[in-house]
């Protein structure tokens, strides 16, 4: 395959002198970095934007009349609306900004479970899931004695929707399910999933953390009742992501913590909420993150969503042809849909061996359970090598990782 970007108007080499961190050595190698799954990389905009904010603009949102202020509620706000129009929100108060990914889902967990989930209800999960999009709605579970009921996955690592059509019964309060596998790389039928959700009335909350860097996402098309996803997966800073959740869902849910700017009146009787989104950002929000998630959105909206999943898809289909001509390779996740993460076994060399050799030689890879132990406990294994792919990935690199893992071959025989 040609070496070169095959995108038109997709200049790789070009975005990467957007990132000051791809051009360095690891232990004399030119970095390699395919740890995207875990967080991306940030372009000089990203960097430049919290520089220049905390060095002219820093102060309190919400809180003040004087120009500093003023001009952070501006940009937060901006941000928010930024976010809305990325994910086609109906509304900009339907957009909360949150911890991230993790932190969202706890508020959903807490707040709409205090309001919506009594004795013997029932939540749908995946068996694909993240360990933030499990542990929450067990906890949640367990403090409303309610049931998790688990979509079996096939050997592909492809839910089994037949399966899951049935678990829709009326017990059901919610399904919960993750867009994309942060391990196996399966994008979901999502669509036919809330479908099938809203002809039993049963909302939907789809985790997007491994999706919204990778692919056009429209919450109104989706009619997804929840979307969550972070910054730091979006080429964003770290500590910050969002919640997006229709607004009549929000406003019937109680808030999950309390404090200031989440508040209408507070008296030592009795305290009235903020109207959305404030009712739900307590105290002092990562505003700072927020305007930096913006511009990182801003980036990637100018690269063009479309052109990355293109681009991507080729580095993906590359990827798996290169590791494909070794015989001693197991993949995990071979969907006929898929994102670009491949996860895979060395035969009788472990994943933490292969990970530190690659890394000697300048090629950063994930290994581990990815914090998904059930899916791991489903394939019998005690992790994987995790490749994840970004747009500013070459081929270059990937014939890198190639011959790295001839040399790991090599080196335990």
């Amino acid at each position: 395959m040609d070496t070169q970007p095959l995108i038109a108007d997709f200049d790789v080499q070009t975005i990467r002198n957007d990132f000051p961190i791809l051009h360095q050595s690891v232990h004399g190698y030119p970095l390699a970095y395919f740890d995207n799954a875990a967080t991306t990389q940030k372009p000089q905009c990203v960097i430049n934007t919290i520089v220049d904010y905390y060095s002219h603009l820093n102060s309190n949102i919400h809180r003040g009349v004087h120009f500093l202020s003023e001009q952070s509620t501006h940009m937060y706000e901006e941000a928010r609306k930024t976010v809305q129009h990325f994910i086609n929100a109906a509304y900009s108060q339907e957009i909360i900004f949150t911890s991230g990914t993790t932190g969202a889902i706890n508020a959903v967990a807490f707040s709409f479970g205090e309001r919506f989930i009594r004795e013997n209800d029932e939540v749908v999960i995946s068996a694909m899931e993240h360990h933030a999009n499990i542990v929450p709605w067990q906890m949640m579970c367990e403090r409303k004695k309610a049931r998790l009921k688990v979509i079996p996955i096939n050997q592909k690592g492809e839910i089994i929707l037949d399966e899951y059509f049935k678990l829709l019964t009326p017990k059901v309060k919610l399904v919960a399910v993750t867009h994309v596998s942060n391990v196996l790389g399966t994008i979901n039928p999502i669509d036919t999933v809330i479908k099938a959700a809203h002809e039993k009335g049963i909302p939907v909350l789809v985790d997007g953390a491994q999706s919204v860097q990778h692919i056009p996402i429209d919450v109104q098309v989706l009619d997804c009742d929840f979307f969550v996803f972070s910054g730091h997966k979006i080429y964003g800073p770290t500590g910050i992501g969002i919640l997006y959740g229709k607004e009549k869902w929000l406003n019937e849910m109680p808030p999950y913590q309390g404090g200031g700017d989440m508040v209408h009146c507070v008296t030592f009787e009795k305290t009235t909420y903020n109207d959305l989104p404030l009712k739900f950002e307590a105290g002092t929000t990562n505003f700072i993150g927020a305007i930096g998630m913006a511009e990182a959105i801003r980036y990637i909206t100018k690269l063009g969503i479309d052109k990355i999943a293109k681009y991507e898809n080729s580095l993906l289909a590359y990827t798996m042809e290169k590791l494909s001509g070794f015989d001693r390779i197991r993949f995990y996740g071979t969907a006929k849909t898929k994102a670009p993460v491949i996860s895979f076994l060395i035969d009788g060399i472990h994943p933490y061996d292969t990970g530190m050799v690659l890394d000697k030689l300048g090629i950063a890879v994930r290994t581990g359970t990815h914090c998904a132990q059930p899916l791991m406990d489903f394939f019998d294994v005690d992790g994987t090598v995790r490749v994840s792919l970004a747009f500013y990935n070459t081929y270059e690199e990937i014939d890198c990782l190639v011959d790295g893992i001839r040399r790991v071959i090599a080196m335990f025989g």
